[in-house]
């Protein structure tokens, strides 16, 4: 397998990180409807001994091929730092204006599919 095919595991989990905390230009003023209370990686990894520089993970990319290099199975669980109501709670202290809105997206997303005459 050739280097270019590999990327470190902390890389991957710094990618990870940055894609989550990016949000478009154009969504800026949108109302968050869901919150992440975790992400979950499932990575195949091979682990190279090399030498002075110790022990290294990659993640494999996926594909044809063969390798000789020990694959493993890693499960890696990424979770805020601030629960749910912490969240919220600087949410509602930075963005006042917008706090009735959140709250009525936020029952209107919960109730889909629940249209109900007189509900």
């Amino acid at each position: 397998m050739s280097e270019q095919n590999l990327i470190g595991l902390s890389e991957l989990i710094e990618q990870v990180k940055q894609e989550l905390l990016t949000t478009s230009p154009e969504n800026e003023k949108d109302i968050p409807l869901l919150s992440v209370d975790s992400v979950e990686l499932e990575l195949q990894v091979t682990v190279k001994n090399e030498g002075k520089a110790g022990i290294k993970i990659y993640v494999l990319e996926l594909g044809g091929g063969n390798s000789q290099d020990d694959v493993q199975k890693v499960k890696v669980t990424l979770s805020p730092l601030l629960n749910k109501e912490q969240m919220l709670a600087i949410y509602k202290k930075k963005y006042p204006e917008r706090w009735n809105e959140l709250l009525e997206t936020s029952i209107e997303g919960g109730m889909k599919g629940n249209e109900q005459p007189g509900f």
